[in-house]
């Protein structure tokens, strides 16, 4: 018999020989034993048990030669991993690094781009941007589309922010708006201008479907500069979150009467030490920046989501209307001290983003009351964008 715990043949013609020559062997010396059994078997049987054994030696001599050729030789599934596993080393090591650099943009996920224009005045001190248009933006909506709009404002000063009319269901949205930025040349340098496209939500947060984020000093603005740019999918700058408010407008043009409806607030920032805040709202009427009223409602004590809803009536002849400003600033009440601002937002003339959509829809809708949630933003911001010159 052929021993097979020593070392494994080799896969050669004289294997094969060396098999021919095996199965002879075991054909005679099965021959030799049935011719020495203690009585006769016919013929047919030992032609049954010749075909048994040449069965067997043929089995060995299969398993003999898999495993000499397949020796070291790993599954299918486990070799194709391993050779990921290779070309990103040899990524790493800078051998087929286009190769793996063209991989990982195809897996880039793309949120849209946008076709936007700088330009430098450098006489007025001016840098003007013009956003164009976006294509292919991600449909953030669940009907597959989106209501993009574009918000501008520059780093690390975001005290002037502008932002372009929202275009209703659409994923390649034109704009054809412009801003201006009143920075000195030499105050630039330090600066980054961003350019944020928001899914806008009447009565949620709006979604950032994805931004561009372009340092000044990397940018010649010697001449006028035109292009497109892929968004990336950053996200929106973190700031505290003071909460949010839903106020509820109505304009009655024949009676000149303005009327402003204190709803809710959720969320506010807690401002006592047991995690709570006793809110208020403060209301200011100006008209072209000179403060005419204002009101106050209850104070709500310990609380973070206080439930308001008070009116308040304030008399604007249908001729002034378009210059009138609605401030409204969320206080945390104070016994003993000054009373803390939460926030503060801004409706009306020169407003921008939601402060202005809902002063527009208001007056588009005249004697129906227009409700709208406005995010509440840090005191000193909306102060500063008062201040600004209206464009």
């Amino acid at each position: 018999m052929l021993a097979v715990n020593g070392a494994l043949p080799s896969a050669t013609p004289g294997y094969s020989a060396a098999l021919c020559h095996l199965c002879h062997a075991q054909s005679h010396h099965l021959h030799n034993i049935l011719l020495w059994a203690p009585f006769p078997l016919p013929m047919w049987a030992i032609g049954a048990i010749v075909v048994v054994v040449l069965a067997l030696v043929c089995c060995m001599a299969f398993c003999i030669y898999k495993k000499c050729f397949n020796k070291g030789k790993k599954p299918k599934k486990v070799r194709e991993r391993k050779g990921g596993r290779g070309r990103r080393k040899k990524d790493k090591d800078g051998e087929e690094g286009g190769e793996g650099e063209k991989k990982e943009e195809e897996e880039k996920e793309f949120f849209g781009k946008l076709e936007y224009t700088l330009d430098y005045n450098f006489t007025d001190n001016q840098l003007i941007v013009g956003i164009l248009q976006a294509q292919d933006l991600a449909a953030m909506d669940m009907g597959g589309t989106s209501d993009p709009y574009v918000k501008v404002y520059m780093l690390p000063d975001k005290k002037k922010k502008f932002e372009t009319k929202v275009q209703r269901k659409n994923l390649c949205p034109v704009f054809n708006e412009t801003f201006t930025f009143k920075i000195p040349y030499s105050d630039l340098g330090g600066q980054t201008l961003v350019l944020q496209v928001f899914d806008f939500d009447r009565f949620g947060k709006h979604d950032l479907i994805g931004e561009i984020k372009i340092p000044m000093n990397t940018i010649d603005l010697g001449q006028p500069i035109h292009e497109w740019k892929d968004l990336a999918g950053g996200e929106k700058e973190e700031q505290e979150k003071l909460g949010d408010i839903c106020i509820s407008l109505r304009y009655v043009p024949t009676a000149g009467k303005l009327t402003v409806n204190i709803m809710e607030a959720k969320n506010l920032k807690k401002m006592d030490v047991g995690g709570l805040s006793d809110p208020f709202v403060k209301v200011v009427l100006q008209h072209n920046g000179k403060r005419l009223k204002k009101k106050k409602t209850s104070v709500k004590q310990n609380t973070l989501n206080p439930y308001f809803n008070e009116s308040f009536s304030f008399e604007i002849p249908f001729s002034q209307i378009q210059k009138v400003q609605v401030l409204i600033t969320v206080y945390d009440y104070d016994k003993l001290g000054s009373n803390d601002p939460i926030g503060k937002c801004w409706i009306g003339y020169g407003a921008s983003g939601v402060g202005l959509r809902h002063w527009s829809d208001m007056l588009a809708n005249p004697r129906r009351p227009v409700a709208q949630w406005h995010t509440l933003q840090p005191e000193e911001e909306v102060d500063a964008a008062l201040k600004a010159p209206i464009r």
